[in-house]
């Protein structure tokens, strides 16, 4: 099964690799006799559905510790290994989708505006004028 990402990028099912292994936890007198973690990689470094501007950006957000260009997702949240695999693509899907992402246009530094200068400078001086008054009296 395709895993559909955005409307132009569909990763195909052939370049999903997918690992079962008994999962820690709850279950019973399941819990010993199933497969239900789920291990799913995709090497976005190699990926066929990708264009060269999205494999770079993707490898680029990727952690420093995964040089190899590749996205791995672990599931073990439920006892169904189906469910625990809806999981791992939801979770494959909106990592790629992040890391495909835009980069946010950068802060444009502004100046306070004169009215909240000023009010800030008054608040200020009745703090001041607050304390002022808390001190012991001079004898003067």
């Amino acid at each position: 099964m395709d895993l559909e990402v955005t409307a132009d990028l569909m990763i195909p099912a052939s370049e999903l690799q997918w690992k079962f292994s008994r999962s820690s936890g709850p279950g019973g007198q399941h819990v010993n006799t199933s497969d239900s973690r789920v291990q799913l990689t995709w090497m976005a470094a190699e990926s066929s559905a990708l264009s060269d501007e999205q494999r770079t950006r993707i490898v680029h957000r990727l952690p420093r510790n995964n040089a190899s260009g590749s996205i791995t997702v672990t599931v073990s949240e439920q006892r169904s290994q189906l469910r625990n695999r809806e999981i791992a693509l939801q979770a494959l899907r909106d990592i790629v989708v992040a890391a495909l992402a835009h980069p946010p246009a950068p802060r444009r530094a502004t100046r306070p505006t004169r009215g909240s200068e000023r009010r800030r400078v008054a608040n200020k001086q009745q703090r001041s004028a607050i304390k002022r008054q808390r001190r012991r009296p001079t004898n003067e």
